[in-house]
């Protein structure tokens, strides 16, 4: 039997790295992880899953309207949603398209614009009442 004896500065280095790669993979809200399992779970596009999103299709749905195989008068999945698409806007595809983490990213990215702008109308409104009373 081989003892591996680790020093505690090598551990602790290993622990603070393992954590700080965990919080850099955040899990979604549930919100959004729901559409990211349904687009891996029934192997569709980010073009077919901002489709459905668009429509106010249930995501947790698809397993039954993904059931072509067993029931064959039914169409597959994406192009059911093609369908439906081209019914309720009268064209192919979004004109952009963008996945589920890209619209993730831009709404934060957005949060925080919003938040700095507040922030900097704040202190410019504090300074210009500081200003009038000296």
């Amino acid at each position: 039997m081989i003892l591996r004896v680790f020093s505690v500065e090598l551990w602790v280095g290993f622990q603070e790295t393992y954590e700080r790669n965990m919080a850099k993979q955040k899990q979604l809200s549930p919100k959004y992880q729901v559409w990211i399992d349904a687009r891996k779970r029934h192997k569709l596009s980010n073009a077919h899953i901002q489709m459905a999103r668009e429509l106010g299709i249930n995501p947790k749905k698809f397993g039954k309207l993904d059931n072509h195989k067993q029931e064959p008068w039914k169409a597959p999945l994406p192009i059911f949603i093609e369908d439906l698409y081209f019914k309720r806007f009268g064209k192919d595809r979004p004109e952009n398209v963008r996945s589920i983490e890209q619209m993730v990213k831009d709404k934060k990215k957005k949060q925080f614009e919003n938040k700095q702008r507040k922030l900097r109308t704040k202190e410019k409104s504090q300074q210009d009442s500081g200003a009038g009373l000296a």
